[in-house]
């Protein structure tokens, strides 16, 4: 008897997950075909981000080969364009170039493509940061307090590990301008810091005792 409802049971059961397939057929095979185009346009993606990597690879690594002092407005046009393609690795790095070759006389034009890395360019939290930080170095000869500052705010507000780094840099431009309490203030906020860089702290110390101490 047992064995008899178990069958029938099991009978049922099948029956209805036939119904239910019967029934939804359109439904579930929508679903599978939905399923394999979201697969297909992923690995599609995938391939295109890829494509386009090595394009923008190729592309930079073609201008710095052939970069020389006659062809400077080509490279420079060049690497303003991988800049504007917001790319996490060639973008910095074309800053970078054009900043250490000195293609791109304007500060504020310089200043623009900063934002454009730093703003607008997906990267990973310290790179960002480190970025930022260099753009507070480029701008630091010629900029007022509150500029400065308002430049390396992210990183000083953070635990990030340029802020010893950013305080330092503070400090220094403090110094240049003889207001050594605010220099003091900084360079000891880099100390309270854990784990500090040990040849930065060192750098710091040797300010302190030796220009600073009261």
């Amino acid at each position: 008897m047992d064995e008899d409802t178990a069958i029938i049971n099991s009978n049922t059961r099948n029956q209805k997950i036939k119904t239910f397939f019967f029934n939804n057929k359109k439904i579930l095979i929508s679903i599978l075909i939905l399923i394999a185009i979201l697969f297909m346009s992923y690995f599609a993606f995938s391939e295109y981000k890829d494509r386009k990597k090595v394009e923008i690879s190729d592309q930079y690594n073609s201008a710095i080969v052939q970069y020389s002092k006659e062809n400077k407005v080509v490279t420079k046009n060049t690497l303003v364009e991988l800049i504007n393609k917001k790319d996490s690795t060639y973008s910095p790095l074309s800053l970078y170039f054009i900043i250490d070759n000195n293609l791109i006389a304007e500060q504020s034009k310089i200043n623009e493509l900063f934002d454009i890395v730093i703003n607008k360019t997906s990267l990973d939290k310290e790179i960002k940061n480190l970025i930022i930080y260099k753009k507070a170095l480029f701008n630091a000869d010629n900029v007022e307090e509150n500029q400065l500052l308002d430049i390396l705010k992210p990183i000083i507000n953070s635990d990030s590990v340029w802020k010893s780094h950013a305080l330092y840099l503070v400090g220094e431009y403090f110094f240049s301008k003889n207001e050594k309490q605010k220099s003091k203030d900084f360079f000891n906020q880099v100390l309270n810091i854990e784990n500090v860089n040990q040849d930065l702290k060192r750098e710091v110390q040797k300010r302190l005792n030796r220009d600073l101490s009261d």
